[in-house]
C-alpha cells in the first residue's frame, strides 16, 4: 500500500519554537516564547484524513539553536522515522537557522525513509497577517506528497535541504541557485 493514500495519513509534528510560536508581551515590549500555539493552530486547519501528533522538542528562538539543540532535533526526527505509525515528519522551526537544521538532518539521516518537512513563520501565529497557518498547512500537504528526503515548505515553495536560504529583504525562504 502506498502510504500517501493511507487513511488517516499520520504526521509527527516536532515543535522547536521560533517566531511561529511567539507572542507579544506588552509589559516587556517584546516577543516571547511563553505559550505554545501549535495545537491551537492545528485546530484551525481542515486536514481531512490526516492525523497530526505533536511532540514539543524545545521552545527556543532559532538564533539560540546551537549544535547541541540541533542534535536534539536530529534525535527526535530519527525516533519519529523509526516509529511504524508515522508516515511523515513536519518540524516547526525558527527561520533564521532553519536551513542549517535542514542540512544537519539531511547529513545525519542520509536517506530518511519518509519525507521530513521544516516550516516556520515570519510573523507569529498570534499577530495579524501571520503566515504561520499557511506555512503549516503547506508543510502538512507537502509531507503527504513528497518522496523521502528533507525539505522546507514556506510561502508556496518546497525547497530541498542544502538549497534553503532566508531572504531577509523579502521576508521569505528561497531556493539558492547553487
Amino acid at each position: 500500500m502506498d502510504i500517501s493514500s493511507r487513511s488517516p495519513f499520520r504526521i509527527m509534528l516536532l515543535a522547536t519554537g521560533g517566531t511561529i510560536e511567539k507572542s507579544y508581551d506588552a509589559s516587556a515590549g517584546a516577543l516571547t516564547l511563553d505559550v505554545p500555539v501549535i495545537d491551537t493552530l492545528l485546530a484551525t486547519l481542515d486536514q481531512p484524513d490526516v492525523q497530526v501528533d505533536v511532540r514539543r522538542v524545545m521552545s527556543i528562538d532559532s538564533l539560540d539553536m546551537g549544535e547541541a539543540e540541533r542534535a536534539e532535533v536530529v534525535t527526535a526526527a530519527r525516533a519519529a522515522l523509526a516509529a511504524s505509525d508515522v508516515d511523515a515528519v513536519v518540524i516547526t522551526h525558527g527561520t533564521d537557522t532553519l536551513a542549517q537544521t535542514a542540512q544537519a538532518l539531511a547529513t545525519a539521516l542520509d536517506t530518511p525513509r519518509l519525507p521530513i518537512v521544516l516550516t516556520g513563520a515570519m510573523r507569529p501565529y498570534r499577530v495579524a497577517d501571520s503566515d504561520a497557518a499557511q506555512n503549516v498547512a503547506q508543510a502538512l500537504m507537502a509531507a503527504r506528497l513528497l518522496t523521502p528526503g528533507v525539505y522546507a515548505a514556506f510561502h508556496g515553495r518546497v525547497i530541498p535541504a542544502g538549497r534553503i536560504v532566508k531572504d531577509y529583504e523579502r521576508l521569505t525562504l528561497i531556493e539558492s541557485a547553487t
